[in-house]
């Protein structure tokens, strides 16, 4: 009657690199969850108070989990897929202008 909850296939997961250090990430996951996997704490600082921050709704509308990803800034973390190979940066501090 009911489909059968499918268990976690360990092939179903990609490789990305988050700050230089290889992160092994399910494959239909979230640049978001590629930070959060590899970093304890906030993925981010503020750039206003330098108080760590995180990706806090996860469906794209409170900008908390912005990344650098493969060299572009200010990206919402928790809508793009992750990629084999992608590189994600946690930012910290005040970004250049």
């Amino acid at each position: 009657m009911f489909a059968k909850p499918r268990e976690p296939d360990a092939a179903a997961e990609v490789e990305v690199l988050v700050d230089g250090r290889t992160v092994r990430v399910p494959a239909h996951g979230s640049a978001a969850l590629a930070a959060m996997l590899a970093v304890a704490g906030g993925t981010r600082n503020s750039p206003a108070t330098g108080e760590p921050r995180a990706p806090y709704c996860m469906m794209g509308v409170c900008f908390e989990c912005l990344l650098v990803i493969d060299d572009q800034p200010s990206r919402q973390g928790c809508m793009i897929p992750v990629q084999p190979g992608m590189r994600i940066e946690c930012p910290r501090g005040v970004r250049g202008v």
